[in-house]
């Protein structure tokens, strides 16, 4: 049976916490008055964003080509074979050897973060959720932490009403002054990246950044007169709201996310036992700690921790180690539950 429902009524957050609270695997869909988003979801967590308006292969293609890894000529003939095969850009670039699939992983992984994060700024839209199965790409397998994404989502949306209207992600850029000698090393990077071409989309996508970082700066270099917006598209439309009823993940509400993750677990029938409820719940509650301490690791540091043993020592309430594994993008931390062996059903994320 789908999920569905308003935005008015079911904020993002509290949808991406359902479906990786109870490891949903299928398609959600999301229309807003902008756009239509669909994002496949493994196991709670996103393995690829599609945009109705903003399409993958254009997106990846133009980053590539502004990056030097990609001719216009050679990015063409790709566009064309992949209309007529129907198999993503990305795909056709790494079975070729044309470029490396870690460069084309980091493109794509900043490309979905950036389509999610859009869509915390949405006051209306309809959602659906629908369960089917979802087929791991083999060519480039991906899957961003959904509970990471919240924490990286929920930061910018409290921190966007700082450039409120002043700059979309559609906006296109042109040098207005050449002067430089007064701006900071972030802000000449950017500026760098103005071209005349380059929408705040393309701009991010270039410069490895985060949406909020680049958008600052953009906000800066204009006031500084040395940019003016050449183009709008509205997508931020004003500042993403989200109001603290309908929004439960936080850092200030991580108790209250962990109640909410026990009340989940506890819908089903094996963990009635209480003394088994309690210890599942302490286990939630702890797992949503150290994730706290791993995001503010990273924060601090630039890079998670090789071990979890480096933010803390702590067992699950069985005694066990809590499992910890991670890359360039994303963690993931668990408890094997109270038979000790991970990938089982009692397994705690």
């Amino acid at each position: 049976m789908a999920l569905e429902g308003s935005l008015k009524d079911f904020g993002l957050a509290d949808i991406l916490q359902l479906i990786f609270f109870q490891r949903k695997t299928g398609v959600l869909t999301l229309e807003g008055k902008l756009d239509r988003i669909r994002l496949l979801v493994i196991e709670g967590n996103i393995i690829a964003a599609e945009s109705k308006r903003r399409i993958e292969a254009n997106r990846l293609g133009k980053v590539l080509v502004k990056k030097g890894l990609l001719d216009e000529k050679t990015l063409q003939s790709l566009l064309d074979e992949q209309k007529s095969t129907n198999v993503r850009l990305g795909n056709i670039l790494v079975r070729k050897g044309i470029v490396g699939k870690d460069d084309i992983e980091e493109i794509l992984v900043g490309q979905i973060k950036e389509t999610v994060i859009q869509i915390f700024g949405w006051k209306e839209g309809s959602y659906e959720f629908t369960p089917q199965a979802i087929p791991l790409d083999k060519d480039i397998p991906m899957s961003i932490d959904t509970q990471h994404l919240l924490m990286e989502g929920l930061r910018i949306v409290d921190e966007w009403s700082l450039i409120e209207g002043k700059i979309t992600l559609d906006t296109v850029f042109t040098r207005k002054s050449e002067d430089i000698f007064e701006l900071t090393g972030e802000e000449r990077d950017i500026f760098s990246l103005v071209d005349g071409e380059n929408d705040a989309s393309t701009i991010i996508d270039l410069s490895g950044k985060d949406d909020f970082t680049v958008s600052k700066t953009l906000v800066s270099l204009i006031e500084k007169g040395n940019i003016e917006q050449k183009e709008t598209l509205p997508v931020f439309t004003e500042a993403p709201v989200i109001e603290t009823k309908t929004s439960l993940f936080s850092f200030r509400f991580l108790p209250v996310l962990a109640i909410t993750a026990a009340l989940v677990f506890s819908l089903f029938p094996v963990f009635f036992d209480t003394g088994h409820t309690l210890k599942r719940f302490l286990a939630s509650e702890a797992i949503d700690n150290l994730r706290f301490k791993v995001e503010t690791y990273k924060f601090e540091r630039g890079s998670y921790p090789d071990s979890l043993d480096v933010v803390s020592g702590e067992k699950d309430p069985w005694g066990n180690a809590y499992r910890y594994g991670h890359n360039n993008y994303t963690f993931m931390i668990l408890s094997s539950g109270a038979d000790g062996k991970e990938g089982t059903e009692d397994d705690i994320y």
